[in-house]
């Protein structure tokens, strides 16, 4: 599999998705700063795979704080390494990994602090957090695969959206880490990759990550998925999230919505894959998640090519929330969360502060 980022002590290296599939172009992240660009810009994409990237962002941002704050008191620096982390935060609003990611890397620094520990050991344990953030997310997708494919029937068809494999997360990936498991055991015969407009993220990103691993993977536009359920005989969706509420509302990229309707009209399993670091236990519903909204040029334009209007409107929301009553079950390291969400998913988040 690619490798989405790497560490490299003093610097990240994340691979440009934005270039993909026609160039496979590195960017050298040498600050928190470029970290957070290639967070806007795409460049980085995916919710666990953004937290990572935001984490080792931390990391940088604390190593530039010591050198530039040489001798200043713990509270100075703490009030500085605040205005990174609210940076970081301000970068995508919706994927609730990243706000996940920046607040436990900030925690980590104000515990260490009132231990008074040296900047240097703090620096450290930082940079070990952020890897060991990125480790985990490669288990724990190991766990989301083992889980979602003993769902499947064999010589399963499945219909995924925008991409949730390898390059959205550290390794193995969500949605497409179930399908990578039922690949390795063999019970696979056909993914469905909607192109994901406008961006075109299951085009450019999830057909290529699965052709260069020779899963089978035939890509549609968006507007064919409702036929697709009524003639290819499909077994199962499945879809990443960026952020999921307390009753199981969960925000997926624009037009997740869409699919789970005609999935549900032709009664076909439609599943959430996603880290339990993907809830949002503050929120009650979809409806309070916050829903970014990007430049209208993405719409106007298609990798640089005028397709529309310059001077015409355009509505570009980034996401879209799926309510819960869609859902058939949310695919976590910790198994499958199912109906009642209210009740089953407050089950899980007692579960994970007894963990704590």
């Amino acid at each position: 599999m690619v490798k989405t980022m790497e560490w490299q002590g003093q610097s990240l290296l994340l691979l440009n998705q934005t270039k993909l599939p026609a160039e496979i172009v590195t960017i050298i992240c040498e600050d928190y700063r470029r970290v957070g660009e290639a967070i806007k810009r795409l460049e980085v994409r995916g919710a666990p795979a953004i937290g990572a990237a935001a984490a080792f962002a931390m990391t940088l941002g604390w190593q530039e704080l010591i050198v530039k704050y040489t001798g200043a008191s713990s509270e100075t620096l703490l009030i500085e390494f605040k205005k990174i982390k609210d940076f970081l935060l301000s970068t995508r609003p919706t994927a609730v990994n990243l706000a996940w990611a920046v607040n436990k890397m900030y925690m980590q620094v104000v515990a260490l602090t009132k231990e008074q520990r040296s900047l240097q050991d703090i620096g450290t344990a930082l940079e070990n957090l952020a890897c060991r953030i990125y480790q985990d997310d490669i288990a724990i997708n190991r766990q989301i695969g083992i889980h979602g494919a003993a769902l499947l029937p064999q010589q399963a068809s499945i219909l995924t959206h925008c991409n949730a494999g390898t390059l959205a997360t550290c390794g193995w990936g969500t949605a497409l880490g179930v399908v990578r498991q039922a690949f390795e055991d063999g019970r696979l015969a056909m993914v469905y990759a909607d192109e994901t407009r406008p961006l075109l993220q299951g085009a450019r990103l999830t057909a290529w990550e699965l052709t260069e691993d020779n899963i089978p993977v035939t890509l549609i536009t968006d507007n064919m998925a409702a036929w697709v359920m009524q003639t290819q005989h499909l077994d199962a969706v499945i879809v990443g999230a960026d952020r999921i509420a307390a009753n199981g509302d969960t925000a997926n990229k624009i037009g997740t919505y869409g699919v789970a309707l005609a999935a549900k009209h032709h009664h076909i399993s439609f599943y959430i894959a996603a880290p339990v670091s993907t809830f949002d236990f503050t929120l009650e519903n979809g409806n309070q998640i916050p829903i970014e909204e990007r430049a209208a040029d993405e719409v106007r334009l298609l990798q640089g090519v005028v397709t529309a209007p310059r001077q015409v409107k355009v509505f570009n929301p980034a996401f879209d929330v799926t309510p819960a009553e869609f859902i058939t079950g949310i695919i976590t390291e910790y198994g499958v969360v199912s109906a009642p969400y209210t009740e089953n998913i407050k089950k899980l988040q007692q579960k994970l502060q007894e963990e704590d």
